[in-house]
This record gives C-alpha cells, sequence and structure tokens, in this order.
C-alpha cells in the first residue's frame, strides 16, 4: 500500500500543477501589463500563497467528504481516516498543511532567497539553512511512509491514518490490485 500512496500523491501532484497553471495564466499576463508589484520577498511569497494555499484547502476539503479521499487516493483506493471514520475538515487542514503546503512554502521562500542573494559573494548561513530545509522536509515525510506502520509524519500529526477504501461505511469498494 505504502507505493500506492505514492502513485496516490503523484496523481494529485498533477491535479496540483493544473491548479497552478491557471494561477500562472491569470498572473502572468497581468504581472507583464506592470498591475502586479512583485517587488520583495513579501508579495513574491504571497503569490506562493495564492497556489498553495486554494491547494491544501482542496485537498483537505476531499478527504473530509464521504470518500475521505484526494482525487489520487480515489483513483488506487486509498482513504484518509481517524478513529474509524473521516476526518473532519480541520484535521484534515492540518495534515495537508503539514504534507503540502509547509514544503511548498520552504521551496517558495528558498527560491526567492537564492534569487536575492545570488549577486552576494557568500551566501547567507539562514539562506543554507532554508535550503537543506526545503529538500530534508519532503525527504523526511518520504522516508516516513516506510517507518514501521506506515503512518507517515503529516498522519502523526494530525491523528489519521491512510487505508484501503473498504473500511469506511459508504465508502466505495476496494479495488483488486
Amino acid at each position: 500500500m505504502r507505493w500506492r500512496r505514492v502513485a496516490a500523491f503523484l496523481v494529485d501532484w498533477c491535479c496540483m500543477l493544473g491548479w497552478a497553471a491557471i494561477v500562472a495564466a491569470i498572473g502572468v499576463p497581468f504581472y507583464l501589463m506592470g498591475a502586479l508589484n512583485l517587488e520583495g520577498p513579501l508579495p513574491e511569497n504571497l503569490v506562493g500563497l495564492t497556489v498553495v494555499a486554494p491547494v491544501v484547502a482542496g485537498a483537505a476539503w476531499f478527504e473530509s467528504r464521504l470518500r475521505a479521499a484526494t482525487p489520487g487516493k480515489r483513483a488506487l483506493g486509498l482513504l484518509v481516516e481517524h478513529d474509524g471514520a473521516r476526518p473532519t475538515f480541520r484535521r484534515a487542514l492540518l495534515r495537508n498543511t503539514v504534507k503540502i503546503g509547509v514544503p511548498w512554502l520552504l521551496g517558495h521562500a528558498a527560491t526567492f532567497a537564492v534569487l536575492a542573494t545570488i549577486a552576494d559573494a557568500a551566501v547567507p548561513a539562514w539562506v543554507v539553512w532554508l535550503l537543506i530545509a526545503t529538500y530534508l522536509v519532503p525527504l523526511v515525510w518520504l522516508a516516513s511512509l516506510f517507518t514501521p506502520g506506515g503512518r507517515t509524519v503529516h498522519d502523526r500529526l494530525s491523528g489519521t491514518q491512510v487505508s484501503a477504501a473498504a473500511r469506511l461505511p459508504g465508502s466505495p469498494a476496494r479495488p483488486n490490485p
């Protein structure tokens, strides 16, 4: 099931990239016309929020509904549960903020930090630590999937677990592997 979770995340990632493409299709023309002022790290990182916040909220919404699964999990016969039932929206929001939002925003902040300091003779230590965190956090999330029990960091923090789809009442039957 662990590899099915990875595959489900890849399906969900394609959905996330679709949203990013829509935001870019709208935002880039405004930027090129001069209607968006992106000078400085705060406006640059706020643009990142326009992409990641709806993605995190959307994933939480999917996981807190009857089927308790994002499109990727549904496609691969998985669901998210908390104490044998679907998680509340708040719990799913916490789960997806830790799972998607934190790594995405770290990466976004690191990208702009590198661009802002690229002309400096020496890269500041905080930028190096930010880059390390950017790569380390998703690797820890992935590695935690392959620990005994297979519960990821975001599942442990939110009190959820991912299981086969047939476990919750009203969920679709588990597909044949």
